[in-house]
């Protein structure tokens, strides 16, 4: 039923992860329970909380009431393979993004929640991208702990779009081993991963294409959450998010000329191939019809039945002939080039 907390089977338990900073402090720590989680909101202090598994639900309707998340933003939290979108709410903000692992298409769900003083991140499974993230905070490098949340929301963001860069990268290398491979006349397998080459760039583009149409659509209408600097930062990433597409597409149309060029040098092998078995036949057609014409068993002891049988040297003769015809029909095709490899 549509704002109804209903959780997909997954792993029991729910880590969560607590950072709480100012610009002059930063803490760190792990909830083991609810009653670890922070309860008040300090002026100037921005909480991040971080669940690894979305299974517990006592955790995420205690979030709920805490932060006051709508229904359909937590149902959609907790539900997998969601369109990458961004949600506004009167009080907080709904992100939804896909997070892939290093150099791999396979990705889980991200979900965030922005609001007055307070960011909240559910992942499906440990392990993610955010590190650079929590050492700027940890560090203090930069102005991320300067600024208020809706920064911090811009950052996570920025991470997990700067995570797909490694990903088209890896993608782009093997794109291009696949065309060495096509040039160096290798036909093992390219078909094959060179249609895998095209399903995970479709993968990828289905993640990030909504994403920024997503960003598109938040940059003219902002949330008051989102501050005017912010603002520019949140353009960046849509700037990334187009060189992504523009990489994907590139990518695609190279995989499809790809494609076309590997059928047509299949084509052109199987040409040759051809070709080489149609001179051997035309050779032999002449050969079999001698051989078949004396090979036939008539009376040579009757008048006009092949009186050449009896002549001396026959046998050498025949052998003569055969071979002049050979020769004259491979000197025949020498001429006309049909010897030659096909460019």
């Amino acid at each position: 039923m549509p704002g109804s907390l209903e959780v997909i089977a997954r792993p029991a338990t729910s880590a969560i992860d607590v950072i709480r900073y100012t610009e002059d402090d930063f803490n760190q720590s792990q909830a083991n329970s609810l009653a670890e989680l922070p309860l008040t909101r300090e002026a100037g202090r921005v909480t991040w909380i971080n669940i690894n598994g979305v299974s517990d639900t006592s955790v995420l309707l205690h979030l709920q009431k805490r932060f006051g998340l709508h229904d359909l933003a937590l149902e959609d939290a907790v539900t997998s393979h969601q369109r990458p979108k961004v949600e506004v709410y009167d009080d907080h903000v709904f992100i939804v993004l896909r997070m892939f692992s290093e150099n791999s298409v396979h990705s889980e769900q991200l979900s965030i929640f922005l609001g007055p003083q307070f960011v909240i991140t559910l992942q499906e499974s440990p392990g993610d991208c955010l590190d650079p993230v929590r050492q700027r905070l940890k560090k203090g490098w930069g102005k991320i702990r300067a600024a208020p949340a809706d920064y911090l929301a811009y950052a996570i963001v920025d991470a997990v779009i700067d995570a797909y860069f490694p990903v088209v990268d890896a993608l782009g290398d093997e794109i291009e081993a696949v065309e060495e491979t096509i040039l160096a006349d290798g036909s093992k397998n390219v078909a094959q991963r060179l249609h895998h080459l095209r399903g995970d760039l479709s993968e990828l583009r289905r993640a990030i294409r909504p994403l920024r149409d997503a960003l598109n659509h938040l940059m003219p209408d902002p949330h008051e959450l989102f501050h005017e600097r912010t603002q520019l930062y949140l353009r960046d990433c849509y700037d990334h998010t187009v060189q992504l597409i523009d990489l994907l597409d590139t990518y695609r149309e190279m995989c499809t000329d790809l494609r076309d060029f590997h059928l047509s040098a299949v084509n052109q092998r199987m040409n040759e191939v051809m070709k080489f078995l149609t001179i051997i036949a035309t050779i032999f057609i002449p050969l079999s019809f001698i051989t078949g014409v004396y090979g036939m068993n008539f009376n040579t002891s009757q008048p006009g039945n092949m009186p050449e049988l009896n002549l001396p040297f026959g046998y050498a003769i025949v052998w003569a002939v055969m071979l002049s015809v050979a020769l004259g029909l491979i000197g025949f095709i020498w001429r006309k080039g049909w010897l030659q490899p096909t460019e």
